[in-house]
């Protein structure tokens, strides 16, 4: 009934609206429709649509176009082809024998868009200046490990390590943040570049800033006449578009009638609005022609953080609590209509993290007990059965789903934690919370009313918010007060801790394409902690500010040794135990991205039949994926 209403709804807003919405043609008159690709904004409306420093911590909105377009990195990972591809570097990070020093070639050919060589002096001003400033990207990560950096040529810089650090170079290796190279002769002459805006701003992408929307709204990119002096040029030609437009369109309902009037080509929805919208729009497709839809490459572990420095969250027993008086199969179906994969690790269960950790740790999951029993047995949290009831759930629903148990878990994940409130009650009773005997509502152990503030995203398609509703009504049912809160500036709030529970990731995004764990659990070292109203280190985990020395100890060792070795394998695995152990964060289900394409413009994008690379606009390799979109003719 919910869907048939939608499905009419948009209907009738599509037959009334027509194309009298504020569309394309009354925003840029002199840019083609044909020429344009119009993506969608999945951060939200800029809140400071001057700012295009993307150098520094907080105020930037770096998907209007920023990370996709402007800026090169020296290194991009891609999970689709799982390679790590040389981006403004000619190749990979080249280290001495002990990890104390690490040399980069950089790529030769590569010019800012105002004509001057990147070179090594933009990578060694640009390092220092991040050292000196608390504030710009990666100062803390950056003093913790660098000595000194300095060149040997134009395009070689050597970094000189105060510690042996194997994982260096993940710092500039692109997978939806990373340190990038500034225009030393752009910033050196900038007093502070902490408040510099840098509009108009200099890229080292293949596309330069066109036009903006004062308000926030939309930001339009036009392709660089020297598009064959950027890496994007150099290793995959011309990008098909001259222009690219990103137009954050609000709600998914907006979206649903500017795809069906052909005003966005790229769109992140909810399944509900991208069911409605299959309905509207013959050109319009997912990433899966087919039902779940969903792209299943994804590298993003979805869920929920608490502030560890907040009470009670502070308290083991309270986050197991929490977690136990979650029903998956519900929470998913109430996010995602059960088209999500769902995992207790901090990683998501991506087919090939099935096979290097779900796999190898299954035995021990099954075995983990938490430090109460029940019926005079310890408590075994682990259900492998969930997966196997998500599947009835999406059969009630209507949908056709697998019957083999090793494809079940590829579409719906191989386990998650058992339905227990009667534990939860337990593990909140011995802490001195209380039950009113009115209503059965959680009591605080000062006697006040147990009331959750959940802080997410304002983009009801965002899996941080459908993880807050879901969560809401989860704990509503466990008897607590529970409000979901939109910001548009929750991350800004969530890097300074001033929220109790949100839903920012549980933890750093693994590569995607490689085995390596460290960025999933670096931001945890204690040395990266800050107090509330500090700044974190990241966006995801860090803001827990959850701290642990057998984690510590964890991340050091991983410094010390190769990616591509065992024993890496194996710090990754006990990283990933004491994080199931502690509950610092909980994640849920793996990010369920929900794509819709209008094929009416442009066509060959990069679909579950032919996934040549990670297919959001939002991400950074938007412009890897730029060159090889075909335009169909329409006008």
């Amino acid at each position: 009934m919910k869907r048939s209403f939608l499905i009419f709804f948009v209907s009738l807003l599509v037959l009334v609206m027509g194309f009298t919405q504020v569309g394309f043609a009354q925003l840029a008159e002199d840019t083609p429709r044909e020429k344009t690709v119009i993506a969608d904004v999945l951060g939200g409306r800029a809140r400071s649509p001057n700012k295009f420093n993307a150098f520094v911590t907080t105020g930037i909105t770096s998907d209007r176009g920023i990370q996709q377009l402007m800026l090169e990195p020296l290194w991009t990972i891609e999970p689709a082809t799982g390679e790590v591809i040389n981006s403004l570097a000619a190749e990979g990070p080249i280290y001495n024998e002990d990890f104390t020093q690490m040399t980069v070639k950089l790529r030769e050919g590569c010019y800012w868009s105002d004509g001057v060589p990147i070179t090594a002096d933009d990578v060694i001003y640009g390092i220092e200046m991040a050292m000196k400033y608390p504030g710009m990207a990666y100062h803390d990560q950056l003093n913790l490990y660098v000595d000194k950096v300095y060149k040997t040529d134009d395009y070689t810089v050597v970094f000189e390590l105060k510690e042996p650090n194997g994982r260096f170079h993940t710092n500039f290796l692109d997978r939806w943040g990373a340190w990038r190279p500034s225009p030393k002769h752009i910033f050196e002459k900038v007093e502070d570049p902490l408040a510099f805006d840098f509009n108009p701003p200099i890229s080292s992408g293949p596309y330069v800033l066109k036009d903006f929307d004062q308000a926030g709204y939309w930001t339009l990119w036009e392709r660089r006449e020297d598009w064959d002096k950027t890496p994007t040029g150099i290793l995959y030609g011309m990008p098909q578009p001259e222009y690219v437009l990103f137009y954050y369109y609000g709600d998914a309902t907006n979206k649903v009638i500017a795809q069906a009037n052909h005003n966005l080509d790229s769109a992140d929805l909810t399944l509900e609005a991208f069911r409605a919208l299959l309905e509207q729009n013959k050109y319009s497709r997912g990433y899966r022609r087919e039902y779940p839809w969903v792209v299943n490459i994804d590298p993003c572990m979805t869920g929920l953080m608490f502030n560890n420095d907040v009470p009670p969250y502070d308290l083991k027993d309270v986050r197991w609590a929490l977690t136990l008086a979650i029903d998956i199969v519900d929470y998913i179906g109430i996010a995602f209509d059960g088209a999500a994969p769902m995992g207790v690790l901090h990683i998501p269960p991506m087919p090939v993290y099935q096979k290097w950790y779900y796999e190898p740790m299954e035995e021990w999951l099954k075995n983990f007990a938490l430090d109460i029993e029940i019926n005079g047995e310890p408590f075994k949290p682990y259900d492998p059965e969930a997966p196997f009831r998500l599947v009835e759930y999406a059969k009630e629903r209507g949908y056709t789903v697998p019957e083999d148990p090793k494809e079940i878990k590829e579409a719906f994940g191989p386990g998650w934690w058992k339905y227990a409130p009667d534990v939860a009650e337990q593990l909140l009773l011995r802490n001195g919370f209380t039950r009113d005997d009115a209503d059965g509502k959680w009591i605080l152990p000062d006697g006040a009313p147990w009331k959750i503030n959940i802080l997410t995203s304002t983009n009801p398609a965002q899996p941080q918010h459908r993880n807050a509703l879901a969560a809401a009504q989860q704990w509503r049912n466990f008897g607590i007060d529970v409000t979901v809160n939109t910001n548009e500036a929750v991350n800004d709030m969530v890097y300074r801790g001033n929220f109790e529970v949100g839903t920012n990731w549980p933890a750093m995004e693994p590569w995607g394409g490689h085995p390596d764990l460290y960025r999933t659990v670096s931001v945890f070292h204690s040395k990266y902690y800050k107090p509330i109203d500090e700044i974190a280190v990241s966006a995801n985990g860090a803001p827990s500010r959850w701290k642990d020395p057998r984690m510590d100890k964890v991340i050091e060792g991983m410094e010390r040794v190769d990616w591509d070795s065992e024993e890496n394998l194996k710090l990754g695995m006990e990283g990933l135990k004491i994080l199931v152990e502690e509950m610092p964060t909980i994640p849920t289900f793996g990010y369920p991205g929900v794509l819709a394409w209008d094929e009416y413009y442009w066509t060959n994008w990069p679909g579950a039949e032919n996934p040549y690379v990670i297919p959001y606009h939002h991400w950074p390799n938007l412009k890897y994926m730029l060159p090889f979109l075909e335009p169909t003719g329409n006008k």
